[in-house]
């Protein structure tokens, strides 16, 4: 357990989060995510501003492309600003796991980006605080695994 986790009894997102991720600007093609997704083997990338500032903007996730095939759009020619995504959660590192996972069920969302000081520092994901509240509760995962 990591020091903020020892000192107040409750894993935070840090623990749990992914290292920094893969990215696509907000103006690029479906495609062109879609490429990265399977290049980097993630299913979701934080959409920023620009290359520089990094700042996140929305997430796109494979479902997103899936949708997009799905109604018929031609990912070459469809930019993600296009697409209809759903709302983005931040969170930060220091965030308690159930605060994130209670904030992204309210949206319906599977993905989170993690911000520090406005840089892009990681992703969390649902399963990722599943196992954090499951070591919180101290079964430490399914059929007894550790986190």
């Amino acid at each position: 357990m990591s020091s903020s986790a020892a000192t107040t009894g409750h894993p935070t997102v840090r623990e749990v989060m992914r290292p920094p991720v893969t990215t696509v600007e907000r103006d690029a093609h479906v495609a062109a995510a879609a490429y990265l997704m399977k290049k980097s083997h993630d299913n979701a990338l934080v959409v920023v501003t620009d290359g520089a500032t990094r700042t996140p903007v929305t997430l796109i996730c494979d479902s997103d492309i899936t949708q997009a095939v799905a109604d018929g759009r031609n990912l070459e020619d469809a930019r993600i600003n296009q697409l209809r995504l759903p709302p983005m959660v931040l969170l930060t590192p220091d965030t308690p796991v159930s605060e994130a996972a209670e904030r992204m069920l309210a949206v319906g969302v599977v993905y989170a980006p993690v911000v520090a000081e406005g840089a892009l520092v990681g992703l969390a994901d649902l399963a990722g605080l599943c196992r954090g509240l499951l070591v919180e509760r101290g079964s430490g995962g399914p059929a007894g695994e550790g986190a």
